[in-house]
């Protein structure tokens, strides 16, 4: 995949497939406010369930879980070991989950009897398998919480499918889809030229750690070492930018996080796990895409701190050569 000899790089979006292809769906053919716990099996709980609930991340599920195709309502009702993934929501707090929109996935394939893949094709982006790969990655610790969770197989590692275990199993909703830089540029003109993250830019929830999470996109802090720091900086006008750094040699640290994580930027956000990331800022619809991955040296995966650092000195130089 070197554009040098003439191949364009192919990027696992991993979870920015939540805000660029399943809340645009979510948000046109679902009514946010109803009751969806019998419509989704989940009939013993107290609390109403709702799609707005699951954009925002505040219903009360937890992180994550296999993707085995039983109902999820039934499959939380097992107890798990402990995990970080595997772990319960926080009482009162937004919870960032997979499940969530794994269930609005299912609300919008009831609602429209379409396919979840046929409808996101519609993003412009595109869904596995693949016909290029993207970069390589190692099994990640979804794959270990699979293992713990369920005794059925992990699903193998495939170069066309997505290095997320649940989303290669056939899990629609919180990953799955990839693209090109050009082709990333032209479906993200088409999401902002439509509205969609305008709408999503809304605060809703309260979340852990101290943010704030929207409709599918969650509120930036710019305290010190986040990203809104850097972004701050940038100026009105931007329009659309698509950023891309397929280096794989490790980049230095990023600055230190500030335990707080300070005012708001003004910008939104989402991050993909396998590096890429989406920031927006509603006051003049600008709109910054990193197309990145986490592979270091030899092919392993970069902890979360080096793909901050990655993340970081991208932003960095775009910033620098804007003048910010």
């Amino acid at each position: 995949m070197d554009e040098a000899a003439g191949v364009i790089p192919f990027y696992d979006l991993a979870s920015l497939a939540k805000p660029l292809v399943t809340a645009p769906l979510a948000l046109a053919f679902l009514d946010l406010d109803a009751d969806r716990r019998w419509a989704l099996g989940f009939h013993d709980r107290e609390a109403p369930l709702t799609a707005r609930q699951l954009l925002s991340h505040s219903s009360g599920l937890p992180p994550w879980r296999p993707f085995t195709g039983e109902p999820l309502a039934a499959q939380l009702r097992r107890p798990v070991p402990d995990h970080p993934l595997l772990r319960p929501a926080t009482p009162g707090q937004a919870t960032y989950s997979d499940l969530n929109y794994r269930l609005l996935a299912e609300l919008v394939e009831a609602e429209t009897r379409v396919p979840f893949r046929r409808l996101g094709s519609t993003s412009g982006l595109s869904p596995a398998p693949w016909p290029t790969a993207p970069v390589a990655l190692p099994d990640a610790p979804d794959a270990e919480a699979w293992r713990l969770a369920t005794e059925r197989p992990l699903p193998p590692q495939d170069p066309r499918l997505p290095q997320d275990a649940n989303a290669r199993a056939g899990m629609p909703g919180h990953a799955g889809f990839g693209a090109t830089a050009p082709q990333l540029k032209a479906a993200l003109a088409r999401w902002v030229a439509a509205g969609w993250p305008e709408r999503m830019a809304v605060e809703t929830a309260p979340g852990e750690g101290g943010s704030r999470w929207g409709l599918g996109l969650q509120a930036l802090p710019s305290g010190g070492g986040r990203f809104g720091q850097l972004l701050s900086r940038l100026p009105a006008g931007l329009g659309l930018q698509v950023l891309e750094e397929p280096a794989t040699e490790l980049p230095p640290p990023a600055p230190a996080l500030d335990s707080e994580p300070g005012p708001l930027s003004g910008w939104w956000f989402h991050l993909g796990y396998t590096g890429p990331a989406l920031f927006y800022r509603p006051t003049d619809e600008a709109c910054v895409a990193l197309l990145l991955h986490r592979s270091g040296p030899a092919g392993t995966m970069l902890d979360m701190e080096a793909l901050r650092a990655r993340r970081w000195q991208a932003l960095s130089r775009f910033v620098g050569q804007c003048g910010g």
